[in-house]
């Protein structure tokens, strides 16, 4: 297979004036992808990420190291004239422009789309914000957990009787990331028949409320807010965590046929015809007398018993796990996810697709701060 076959976005430019981790990761992915990303940091601290750490890794944390591997870095003081000018150039040379500066800044500095994008007509112009690119908190900073609670999404994780929880990822930071992504990717298709390019806005506030589109449609139906609940899902029985002997096992007998399966594996195929369980929606009413009778059943045998017991029955299962357990599994061998970033012997998740069966590889390092100012500034 050709070595450039798993990066599309070879002889793309991208300018990329982000920081932290949603407008990196779109930087991110589009690199990974084949694309030259130019990352422009302020002189001395540079992406506020460089500092968010321990743990850190060869100096910078280890956040940094993973958003930014394979892009070039170079340093401009924006509030110097001379550097403005000579980005405003340098951005009509580009492809892709990608920011997530504090809302308004950029368009204080003639960097906002209405200037580039009328200068330069061909230009994908990408925004990340916090709440979205108009209403009443367009100009409203925000980070990962402050817009999770404002979203809603507090309101759906945690335990049944616990209070409302954050996800314990980035998954909004991240999240945002993909969307302006593929946003760009969607724009310069498109350009290719009109020639020119358009403006692509998300924000953290959007790719909540996208992640939440199922509960969001089920409290429209009925004004109720979903159930928390701490494994599984509150309208599929039995689709959750079952305690065994010496742990937990997450049992997804998400159907009528698989919940059969599962009524014959725990000696109780009756209970696939009982008026009380033979359809999802009679267990999810009658839930309260059919788990107790399935935890009571499960906590008799092992983890690893359960597990071979209802893998060779054919229902979909699996065991809680660290992240050394994950790690030290043949799965994630096998799907060759981990790549080494070059020259700093750190591993990382790579992109997460194929083409034809190949990953697009950690084409780099990520770079010092301003390592290619003068490669590339001349």
């Amino acid at each position: 297979m050709d070595r450039f076959a798993a990066q599309p976005l070879k002889g793309i430019r991208v300018v990329e004036v982000a920081q932290n981790i949603a407008g990196p990761y779109a930087g991110e992915i589009l690199s990974a992808l084949g694309a030259d990303v130019v990352k422009v940091e302020r002189p001395g601290t540079g992406d506020d990420a460089r500092g968010w750490g321990p743990p850190f890794w060869r100096g910078t944390a280890t956040t940094f190291q993973a958003m930014n591997h394979g892009k070039k870095s170079i340093t401009l003081d924006l509030k110097d004239p001379a550097d403005l000018q000579w980005l405003h150039g340098f951005v009509g040379e580009a492809d892709v422009f990608v920011q997530n500066m504090r809302p308004g800044a950029l368009a204080e500095l003639q960097l906002g789309p209405e200037v580039l994008c009328a200068a330069h007509p061909r230009l994908v112009y990408c925004s990340l914000t916090a709440f979205g690119h108009k209403g009443p908190k367009q100009l409203a900073p925000g980070y990962e957990p402050m817009v999770q609670a404002y979203a809603g999404l507090f309101s759906v994780n945690g335990t049944e009787d616990g209070p409302p929880a954050r996800v314990g990822m980035q998954v909004l930071d991240l999240g945002s990331g993909i969307w302006a992504a593929l946003g760009c990717i969607a724009a310069l298709f498109q350009r290719t028949a009109t020639g020119r390019g358009c403006v692509v806005d998300t924000s953290l506030f959007e790719t909540a409320l996208g992640w939440l589109q199922v509960s969001m449609a089920g409290f429209q139906a009925t004004g109720q807010q979903p159930a928390r609940h701490r494994s599984g899902n509150p309208n599929v029985v039995v689709f959750q965590a079952l305690p065994t002997a010496d742990g937990e096992v997450v049992v997804a007998a998400a159907n009528d046929r698989l919940f059969a399966k599962l009524a014959r594996l725990v000696g109780h195929p009756q209970w696939a015809a009982d008026p009380r369980y033979a359809s999802n929606a009679l267990r999810v009413q009658h839930k309260a007398e059919l788990l107790p009778q399935l935890q009571a059943l499960f906590r008799e045998r092992s983890t690893g018993d359960w597990i071979a017991a209802l893998e060779d029955a054919g229902i979909p299962c699996g065991p809680i796990q660290d992240f050394a357990q994950v790690m030290a599994e043949r799965q994630t061998e096998a799907i060759g996810i981990f790549q080494n970033i070059p020259d700093v012997d750190l591993r990382v998740v790579g992109l997460p697709l194929s083409f034809d069966g190949e990953r697009p590889p950690v084409r780099g390092r990520a770079p010092e701060l301003g390592e290619h100012t003068q490669d590339i500034r001349g």
